[in-house]
């Protein structure tokens, strides 16, 4: 899967990194050392916005040197060793359908939520497979695919004047070592910690969780996340 590689020795792949979730968590992680492709349907724009996320991730970490290049989801799919799918639901099952091939035997993070909007706010979307994380899996059989990230905020995430993050990280997942292997990545943002929350036929509630946090989030203006206790 990772060849026992150390997490920080990984490079990590953010499919609809131009995004503000996906911008987020690439800009978070090259703040913390990690290697970062970021990956769009326009690789001009994912390399402009790279070069973006380079510039603020390496300021916050002290000018040390921060390592992200951009590309095609295609490209970045084949390149990375783990990958985090971060594109709207709407093009989710296409997106991912055209990349069984490049991310044969990776583990692939899925963080996108069903979500849809009306006069009322936010609600979830009803997804066939159960979720989106089961639908990820369902289209790449041969990938171990783990939920996670979903109750990150994209503005705390691109918030660099906040150094340390607030909250935990939901991880669902039904093979172990990838289960461990991304609640590693989620420690690599400060303050956060990964936590394993079920197989991935939790994945519904988990990514159901985020429109409660968008609620929340709408009535008292603030950017709420989710801690775990007595953990």
């Amino acid at each position: 899967m990772t060849d026992g590689r150390a997490m920080e020795d990984l490079v990590v792949g953010v499919l609809g990194g131009t995004g503000p979730q996906g911008r987020g968590l690439a800009v978070r992680l090259a703040a913390a050392g990690q290697r970062v492709l970021l990956g769009s349907r326009d690789a001009e724009r994912a390399e402009e916005v790279a070069g973006e996320v380079a510039t603020r991730a390496d300021a916050a970490a002290g000018g040390v040197g921060v390592s992200v290049r951009g590309g095609s989801n295609a490209d970045v799919a084949g390149a990375a060793d783990l990958v985090i799918v971060a594109v709207p639901y709407a093009g989710h099952a296409d997106t991912l359908a055209e990349l069984a091939t490049p991310l044969a035997g990776k583990v692939v993070v899925d963080c996108v939520v069903p979500m849809g909007w009306d006069e009322l706010g936010a609600y979830v979307l009803d997804v066939a497979e159960g979720s989106v994380c089961q639908q990820a899996a369902a289209l790449l059989p041969d990938s171990s695919v783990v939920g996670a990230f979903h109750h990150l905020s994209a503005v705390t995430l691109e918030d660099l004047s906040q150094p340390t993050l607030e909250g935990d990280v939901m991880v669902v997942g039904d093979v172990r070592e990838a289960t461990d292997l991304v609640q590693a990545l989620a420690g690599r943002l400060p303050g956060m910690r990964g936590v394993y929350a079920g197989r991935l036929r939790n994945a519904r509630q988990v990514e159901a969780l985020t429109i409660n946090l968008v609620s929340v989030n709408r009535r008292y203006k603030a950017h709420a996340g989710v801690r775990i206790t007595d953990v």
